[in-house]
């Protein structure tokens, strides 16, 4: 009969070990979105961004290409500046992980 328990409570422990992983994957899958959405996001506030700064110096006649460039070159800059964030953070984790 002790053996039967055991092996209930080892069953049981089994299942909440399973319930942990699938919370775990499920917390990490949603930490994806999340920054998926920051980046999108911060794309977002980037074009708002440099197009007001272009409405406020724009002159009667519209330059579109000129503002698209802009639009293209800050969110190179964006991009470069979330990969060195980026970097920075897996230099830390690795730190931390050693």
């Amino acid at each position: 009969q002790s053996e039967k328990q055991l092996q209930d409570l080892l069953k049981q422990r089994d299942n909440k070990i399973t319930q942990l992983i699938d919370h775990s994957a499920e917390v990490k899958r949603l930490e994806a979105d999340v920054s998926q959405l920051k980046r999108l996001l911060q794309h977002a506030e980037t074009e708002a961004k440099t197009l007001w700064q272009e409405l406020r110096l724009q002159e009667p006649k519209v330059d579109t290409t000129h503002v698209q460039e802009r639009i293209l070159l800050q969110h190179q800059v964006d991009k470069l500046r979330q990969l060195m964030l980026d970097n920075n953070d897996e230099k830390c984790r690795i730190s931390k992980k050693y």
